[in-house]
């Protein structure tokens, strides 16, 4: 299996996988996608430990790549930790929240972390991993990458824009870890990040954890193969997953999961205030623009970077209005879900599960088999969340401990050059 550039279609420029992953952006600026999409193997036991059900996923990504053997090993060491199905009275929500910084980045960062550690340490080579983060990228990947060998950590966030235990989980790490607060939005950081890897002086030394970053979009395809089929085997039907959406990884994992094969009926987005994606599906243009902050900030995205990889596989508008579907949801209407779903049920949502509630509400409520994607626990959220639900909303053992951390960054303006 060979990956190429978005914007090199013919594929002159292949690579393998652990190349891509390591390269994090092509030359040419472009992400890194599959020569094909292989199909999922047909021997896959759901019931198997989750590690082990990862490693048969990604088997053929990674056939004929150094990493191919050790796949089982990175899998099981990365994802320890569990992946609920919580079935509420009117969907099932898929919690990808109960890794170590309580979020669905934990998936992808620690994968990337483990693939990284050891294909620099058999090559002897050292990079610096450059991670823009509009709130749980960068302390997912702060986490992941901590103490890792051969690698250093520049995680850059958006003055302002991100709420305090977010802050925290950025801030609090030290060692190989640097954490930067740019006077600027989410979309200045990215374009920071991006003008680093197109310059020469620095760009042989860099790499990427974000969703651009082959590494990162993999696991995450995984759990929606994995979700789909438990549903599946326990609901007797394919589901409907509604997607928060920011900067379109996640959702692209979920396409690429659906065309290995994986059980899914439908993916929708469920995206903020910022409305790139809808106003592209509604008129064919596809303008983006500049971020709009919102209650969801890990989705205050208005020039989402993995549409590349959506136009990569849906190759035409007609195409593209085919598969993906796309609802806007004001912070408005996330309040009121918020609220409205603890009075119902006594479930504490996060604001980006609650883009994905709210779709659902207004979308899909005739529908029974529809699974929600919660992508963070609410206690990262308090501040929204508690005066909403009048009521606390407890906080994990490993979101309490990293409270406890000092904070340490360094604020800069939008030059990219200030990080070196």
């Amino acid at each position: 299996m060979k990956y190429h550039s978005t914007r090199d279609r013919e594929a002159r420029h292949a690579l393998t996988a652990s190349e891509a992953i390591l390269k994090g952006l092509a030359e040419d600026g472009g992400l890194f996608v599959p020569e094909s999409i292989p199909a999922l193997p047909p021997d896959l036991d759901v019931d198997a430990p989750y590690g082990v059900f990862a490693a048969r996923v990604l088997e053929p990504f990674f056939e004929g790549d150094e990493l191919h053997d050790s796949l089982e090993d990175i899998c099981s060491a990365a994802f320890d930790f569990p992946i609920p199905l919580h079935d509420l009275d009117s969907s099932t929500v898929l919690e990808l929240f109960h890794g170590p910084t309580s979020a669905f980045k934990d998936f992808g960062a620690r994968f990337l972390a483990f693939s990284m550690e050891r294909l620099l340490v058999q090559r002897d080579r050292r990079l610096c991993i450059l991670v823009a983060t509009s709130g749980d990228t960068g302390g997912a990947v702060a986490s992941a990458f901590w103490k890792r060998r051969n690698l250093t950590v520049k995680v850059l966030f958006p003055k302002g824009r991100v709420a305090y235990r977010q802050k925290k989980q950025l801030t609090c790490w030290g060692g190989n870890v640097s954490s930067y607060e740019v006077d600027g939005s989410f979309d200045d950081c990215q374009s920071m990040v991006k003008s680093a890897f197109v310059d020469p002086q620095y760009a042989s030394s860099l790499s990427s954890a974000n969703s651009i970053n082959l590494g990162r979009l993999l696991p995450q395809m995984v759990y929606y193969v994995y979700a789909s089929m438990r549903y599946v085997k326990e609901k007797g039907r394919r589901p409907v997953i509604i997607i928060p959406s920011g900067n379109v990884g996640n959702c692209t994992g979920a396409y690429w999961a659906a065309a290995m094969g994986a059980p899914i009926a439908r993916i929708v987005l469920a995206v903020n205030a910022n409305r790139t994606i809808p106003d592209y599906l509604e008129s064919g243009r596809y303008e983006p623009r500049a971020s709009v902050r919102t209650l969801a900030n890990a989705m205050d995205v208005g020039a989402p970077s993995n549409m590349e990889r959506i136009f990569d596989l849906f190759r035409t508008f007609d195409e593209v209005k085919a598969n993906v579907s796309a609802w806007s949801v004001s912070d408005d209407h996330i309040r009121e879900t918020i609220r409205a779903v603890y009075d119902r049920e006594g479930y504490i949502m996060c604001p980006h599960t609650a883009c994905a509630e709210y779709v659902r509400a207004t979308r899909f409520a005739d529908r029974d088999d529809v699974m929600l994607v919660s992508t963070a626990h609410p206690a990262k959220f308090d501040t929204v969340v508690e005066p909403l639900i009048g009521a606390s909303v407890p906080l994990p053992q490993a979101l309490a401990d990293l409270m406890e951390r000092p904070n340490d960054y360094k604020s800069i303006g939008v030059d990219y050059h200030e990080l070196f």
